[in-house]
């Protein structure tokens, strides 16, 4: 009888907390989802200004500075950005609430002036924070908090982005490598598919593309696909390295870190009006477009875009890094993919996700990704695509913080961070 008691206790905990990580999760995801549109049109006025009004690129060397300054009189000149919601969940590390407002502002201003930076790596920096502040204020203790953390992650992800599943697994794939949180997962799906179900009804555009001329699954398709993860790898390690590089080399200038902003600022002006356009200002989602759904892409574009981050987000300006990840992968993806016989249109979108996955280190988040965006036609070359680019891109990846747990090659704990 006792054990029978005892069980039956057991079960009934295990649905109250299910159901409190259900509620928890989707009341933060809504608020987020809410937070996420908001975020996005600011992003979208910001760009439509600055394509109508091109004057505002001058005003780019002040904007960089007045970032800069910014976080320095909030107390957050040696804020880590995605970093530190990383140290976050993994130690339960406290994220200053003021975060959210600080990336908010500060990115939609560097969209505003023409840097060179996306929105979601923002995204994440805004949802982990809520989601660390919500903790704390409901007094959950540091596992619980490093959850809802994972939550606000997934959820601000998916309301920006439109990709619940990505989103969800992307934020307990990516901490740390070789190891998933899948306590988390009921919890980041709940505040996932809650804050897309917010954001559309308060008008969010859908995510994906058009792609077409989708080949068959076949040995010949395969073979192509694999070498574009090879290559891709290639790149990605190429975008990691700059953009690690370009804060070291403005930290070796003697001079304020504000006129380091303002520096930064210069650099891409000078770069815009050498390349003569704004393709690569802003996210560049419209060039993305083109290649995926037209096959037209410049072939050194995906060289010109690593460059325009690599300036701006080491100068201080703030933005995310998965757009123009994406916008390079989906470049460089179009302009090989002939020399490799493949379609240009299909060879972005596999240099999407293959890219993306060589990055961030997150082959389960990107071939979702790959589902999210274009469909389930040919899912496994997007797989495999995807594996092929996280074996042989190495120990790389965007973020600092992130730690490989186990080896890429061998079943052998390594525990070592990205770089």
């Amino acid at each position: 009888m006792n054990e029978y008691y005892a069980k039956g206790r057991q079960a009934a905990g295990l649905l109250v907390s299910f159901l409190r990580w259900v509620v928890l999760a989707s009341l933060l995801g809504a608020g987020l989802g809410a937070v996420s549109v908001a975020f996005h049109h600011g992003i979208e006025l910001a760009a439509e200004l600055r394509v109508h009004h091109p004057w505002v690129l001058l005003f780019l060397p002040a904007a960089g500075a007045a970032i800069v300054l910014l976080y320095r009189a909030c107390g957050m000149a040696h804020d880590r950005g995605t970093n530190q919601i990383f140290v976050c969940v993994r130690t339960a590390q406290p994220v200053r609430l003021r975060t959210a407002p600080l990336i908010f502002v500060s990115t939609i201003l560097t969209h505003l002036v023409g840097g060179s930076a996306g929105r979601e790596g923002a995204a994440l920096q805004l949802g982990g924070s809520v989601g660390d502040k919500l903790g704390r204020a409901l007094r959950l203790d540091e596992r619980e908090r490093r959850v809802l953390v994972m939550c606000g992650m997934s959820a601000a992800f998916s309301g920006l982005f439109g990709t619940p599943l990505t989103a969800a697994v992307f934020a307990l794939e990516v901490v740390s490598v070789g190891v998933m949180y899948h306590a988390a997962l009921v919890p980041c799906l709940c505040a996932s598919l809650v804050a897309l179900e917010v954001a559309k009804l308060l008008g969010a555009p859908a995510a994906g593309y058009a792609v077409a001329a989708i080949p068959a699954t076949d040995l010949l398709s395969l073979g192509q696909a694999a070498a574009m993860g090879v290559l891709c790898a290639l790149v990605s390690v190429l975008f990691c390295r700059v953009v690690h590089a370009a804060p070291k080399l403005y930290g070796k200038i003697p001079i304020h870190p504000a006129l380091r902003g303002a520096l930064g600022g210069v650099l891409v002006l000078g770069l815009t009006f050498a390349v003569g356009s704004q393709d690569y200002n802003g996210a560049g989602g419209h060039i993305i477009g083109l290649a995926v759904e037209q096959g037209q892409a410049v072939p050194w574009a995906f060289l010109l875009k690593i460059l325009f981050t690599a300036v701006t987000l080491g100068a201080g300006f703030r933005g995310g890094e998965i757009v123009p990840v994406l916008f390079t992968g989906a470049t460089f993806g179009c302009a090989a993919a002939p020399l490799l016989g493949m379609d240009p249109a299909f060879g972005a979108a596999l240099g999407m996700a293959a890219l993306f996955c060589g990055c961030t280190n997150c082959p389960m988040a990107s071939t979702l990704l790959a589902f999210e965006l274009f469909g389930g036609q040919s899912l496994p070359l997007f797989a495999l695509a995807c594996a092929v680019a996280y074996m042989t891109s190495g120990y790389h990846g965007l973020y600092s913080e992130q730690k490989i747990m186990y080896s890429k090659f061998h079943t052998e704990w390594v525990g070592k961070n990205a770089h």
